[in-house]
């Protein structure tokens, strides 16, 4: 099997497509799907699904398909989802607690071991069994508990000031929800979810799509 590091970084953000999909026709008990259906259920033509699983391992057989829990386990393997990662949140506001009440992390061997918040009638309160603590004792929570990712989910103005801290503690993958570019050490993993953003992508593409419909 290659490692992480020989499979392109357009093929490893859409395994976790696959390992979604995967996971539910596990769930229905459905043994073996084509590439054809998993293609088309996770949205990607099939042609290019043979080709990122074809970069870590061959599970599939011809006119059979692939098996499914074999090739859900060693997707798992790939992206490290084999063991319980733990996951700081900065930033209890609705976003920051809505994250920390999501079942689905645990699913996905996620726990929230951490939750940090600078509105002091939120410090010591408990969001989903985690407590609250303050900015200030943010490496040390990070280091008692052990959090190797860390969320961000605080306003643009915060964000840079949090995630110096949170590198401070050790932290090297951040998952960055705020409206603001975050500049880090090239070793540090950076992925931004700005929902602004793709909200006026899509904008783009309906005015697009008004403009042909009256052409």
């Amino acid at each position: 099997m290659s490692t992480t590091e020989q499979i392109s970084g357009a093929s490893i953000g859409r395994l976790p497509l696959y390992l979604r999909e995967l996971t539910e026709l596990s769930d229905k008990g459905v043994a073996t799907v084509s590439s054809e259906a998993l293609a088309e259920a996770s949205g990607v033509q099939s042609a290019l699904l043979r080709r990122d699983l074809s970069q870590f391992g061959s599970y599939g057989t011809r006119g059979v398909g692939y098996n499914v829990q074999q090739l859900r386990r060693a997707i798992l393997r790939i992206i490290g989802g084999t063991r319980v990662r733990r996951v700081i949140i900065v930033g209890a506001g609705n976003l920051g607690q809505a994250l920390v009440r999501h079942a689905g992390f645990a699913d996905l061997n996620f726990k929230v071991v951490g939750l940090v918040d600078v509105a002091p009638e939120l410090v010591g309160t408990e969001v989903n069994g985690v407590v609250v603590t303050h900015p200030d004792r943010m490496i040390e929570t990070i280091r008692s508990t052990g959090a190797e990712l860390a969320v961000v989910a605080t306003p643009a103005s915060a964000a840079q000031e949090v995630v110096d801290l949170a590198l401070e503690a050790g932290i090297t993958s951040v998952l960055n929800m705020a409206p603001v570019a975050l500049h880090v050490p090239a070793d540090v993993a950076v992925r931004n979810v700005d929902f602004a953003q793709e909200l006026q992508i899509l904008s783009y593409h309906q005015a697009r799509r008004r403009v042909v419909e009256h052409a």
